[in-house]
């Protein structure tokens, strides 16, 4: 009998004036008891539309089912047949926009937890003290080179490799993981479960190779000549966008990219690295997506006293997850709503001195239905900050662009590709945001699965 509670069981918490000031995750996560619990809520429709809304097709139903018999074994196996990354996805899908939207629970009260229960399952086992040894699919015999071990990468990856493919992943950077490791702040997503999510595919058989820039130490024509049937591209979108205003060029104006590879991937916040950090006072973040609620949240870690959101729309248009714009007020981040730079202020010394805002009042709704600021005349003002953090989104890097024959392109600097991955080249494929430019960590999975369907085919249709 499912269990009628309308609510779904709140998520244990750091509590706020203790976690700004640390590191460790904020979300403690679910007990057996309230997995349990949370899974008996669940209605085990006979059409679920959970699914639908899930980009690497997760069996949520069938999973939910054995977390409420209290199998969690059996769980873990349910969502790993078609997810290689549950206990990523877990913490950071923003689920309430995918499959907890379509929850038929959801119509009368709140729809099931479906991400705190993915994540209460990927934990059961990666806790565990005696698991399973992962078997290694036998090869097939044929070989596949992915370029980037981002979210996209991985997926692909895995997917593969259960088909048997022989698969090495090419990374640039000297850590594995891409934007799950360089972007998503450790109290967020803490880097030891991405680091055993990728030991995993490593024990399937997955090959990576760090320090591997593609299009500078091989190029894409080189990795054919190599031996390998199909390239598949994840390359992720590691360029930043800036605002071109006066004084962007002025010392602390960094791009959230920046700041965050810094903290992150380099652990600048450990006293135990020596990475460079600055130490900031008061900060404007130009931006509100959950980039631009990550770069705030870790200002306020490294000891800004003030950390300011400014955005030229309103609360309702914010493109963050509704929980990371939770987190950031309960923390102490200002939001200056309805507020759009013009001009960052410098002294006589080059560093900023504030930012100029101008107020914004909401027009029409645009082609994407989002209403349209307006600036209102005469209304600009000076916030006093020493700090300028810009967090407007990212594009691909243009290497693979420049070195590759035969790809097409879009105006943003985004591989062409098709809903499979398909590109213009015969034998080269692409997903996530190489493709895209910034989107979600599960949107690029999606990529990645369609990626590995799409070589699947075409190696088999070479035969």
């Amino acid at each position: 009998m499912a269990n009628m509670k309308m609510e779904k069981n709140p998520m244990p918490e750091q509590d706020p004036i203790v976690r700004a000031g640390n590191f460790d995750e904020v979300a403690l996560g679910y007990s057996a008891e309230t997995a349990i619990d949370e899974a008996k809520r669940c209605l085990n429709c006979r059409e679920p539309r959970c699914r639908t809304g899930c980009p690497v097709s997760v069996r949520i139903p069938e999973f939910i089912a054995k977390v409420a018999a209290g199998d969690f074994d059996a769980a873990y196996e349910i969502i790993t047949s078609t997810n290689s990354l549950p206990a990523v996805c877990g913490r950071v899908c923003p689920q309430e926009k995918q499959c907890e939207s379509k929850c038929v629970r959801g119509i009368k009260g709140e729809s099931v937890a479906i991400g705190r229960l993915e994540r209460f399952v990927a934990d059961y086992h990666m806790n565990k003290k005696k698991k399973d040894a992962i078997k290694a699919p036998k090869s097939n015999g044929h070989r596949v080179a992915i370029v980037g071990s981002g979210p996209a990468g991985l997926t692909c990856a895995g997917d593969l490799r259960k088909l048997g493919y022989d698969v090495t992943i090419f990374e640039a950077f000297h850590k594995s993981g891409g934007v799950l490791v360089y972007g998503i702040p450790q109290f967020r997503l803490p880097k030891e479960i991405v680091a055993a999510e990728i030991e995993n595919l490593k024990a399937m058989g997955v090959k990576i190779v760090n320090n591997a820039i593609v299009g500078k130490s091989e190029t894409v024509d080189e990795l054919f000549e190599d031996g390998f049937e199909a390239v598949f591209i994840g390359s992720g979108a590691g360029l930043p966008q800036f605002l071109h205003i006066p004084g962007e060029n002025l010392l602390g104006v960094y791009s959230a990219n920046e700041l965050l590879t810094r903290v992150n991937l380099m652990k600048a916040y450990r006293d135990d690295y020596d990475t460079p950090i600055k130490r900031f006072g008061r900060v404007a973040v130009v931006g509100a997506g959950n980039v631009a609620m990550d770069a705030a949240r870790v200002a306020k870690r490294l000891g800004a006293e003030h950390v300011y959101i400014c955005y030229r729309r309103g609360r309702d248009e914010l493109p963050a997850r509704l929980e990371e714009v939770e987190h950031a007020e309960a923390e102490g981040i200002e939001f200056k709503l309805l507020n759009n730079p013009v001009a960052i202020h410098g002294g006589e010394d080059g560093h900023v001195t504030g930012i100029e805002l101008v107020r914004q009042e909401l027009g029409e709704p645009d082609e994407k239905g989002r209403r349209k600021p307006v600036a209102v005349e005469g209304s600009n003002w000076i916030l006093d900050v020493d700090t300028v953090v810009i967090a407007i989104g990212t594009s691909p890097n243009p290497l693979i662009r420049n070195t590759t024959e035969g790809l097409t392109f879009t105006k943003k600097g985004g591989i062409e590709a098709d809903e499979g991955g398909v590109t213009a080249r015969e034998g080269v494929f692409a997903g996530g945001d190489a493709v895209t430019g910034s989107a979600t960590v599960i949107l690029a999975m999606g990529a990645g699965k369609a990626g590995a369907k799409s070589i699947d085919a075409y190696i088999k249709g070479k035969k």
